[in-house]
């Protein structure tokens, strides 16, 4: 158990809601291993008061940054000082840096530690044909990333298909060459199936794609962590598709976090 002092150092996970997040028990244990005097601890953070919470992290002499989820994403990016090259063209953020000086440095490494989990788990995205459900800030993370990784055609489902087509034509200008969609329906002709939205967390929820499209051959994947099974987990593991979970993705962040808030 970690002993806190008056010299630990703090850090934190924004969200709302904030019970399934996994961050603190993967951040602290790295913080352990590492020697570091320092915790994370959950937020609980209603969109209406993200404002003021962030002007009083600023003020807060002995914290050295947050980690962002849902919904956050996109509103801290207006609220930072600066931003990392990747999260200004993505339009979103998912872990800040305090400064001595009170700045706060948004970056975004949802997408990169979804990469490297899948790389990880000796998958390797290139070549493949890729699907993203989803059009938010971890989405967009995710899109970027798979489009770096080199993906031979990417394909973003979205509810609201103008969203889907706005990042695809942000991905367009970075990565001109690659073949993008926004049709949602289009499930049965990828090689790797990826939620990157919300649904999933309660049970009930719908489902984030058309699961009746899924086979054997395909990977399907998960941003959530929480539950560790979701309903499109289980309806791919049905359908004899390889399945990777959300855990791989938070896992693979947990360096790259430390390393921009700089923890060691």
């Amino acid at each position: 158990m970690t002993l806190i002092t008056g010299r630990t150092r703090i850090f934190g996970i924004i969200a709302d809601p904030i019970h399934h997040v996994k961050t603190p028990e993967v951040f602290n244990a790295f913080l352990q291993k590492h020697g570091v005097d320092g915790v994370l601890v959950p937020m609980h953070v209603v969109p209406e008061g993200l404002g003021d919470m962030l002007n009083g992290l600023r003020r807060m002499q002995n914290f050295g940054g947050f980690i962002v989820t849902v919904p956050h994403k996109p509103s801290v990016v207006g609220l930072c000082d600066e931003l990392t090259a990747d999260a200004a063209h993505i339009g979103a953020v998912n872990c800040v840096r305090r400064d001595p000086d009170g700045r706060l440095v948004g970056a975004i490494l949802d997408g990169i530690g979804f990469v490297e989990g899948l790389r990880g788990a000796g998958i390797d995205p290139a070549g493949m044909r890729a699907y993203v459900a989803g059009a938010g800030g971890a989405a967009s993370a995710v899109a970027f990333a798979l489009a770096g990784a080199g993906v031979a055609s990417l394909t973003v489902g979205n509810r609201t298909e103008a969203k889907a087509r706005d990042l695809c034509d942000r991905i367009a200008a970075a990565y001109p060459g690659l073949a993008l969609s926004t049709d949602a329906g289009d499930v049965a002709r990828q090689d790797l199936v990826m939620n990157a939205t919300s649904l999933g967390m309660q049970e009930g929820d719908a489902l984030p794609l058309d699961t009746g499209q899924l086979h054997a051959g395909q990977i399907v994947a998960e941003a959530i962590m929480q539950p560790p099974m979701t309903a499109l987990l289980r309806a791919a593991q049905a359908a004899g598709c390889r399945i990777h979970p959300g855990l791989p993705m938070l896992e693979s962040q947990i360096r790259l976090m430390a390393e921009h808030m700089k923890v060691l």
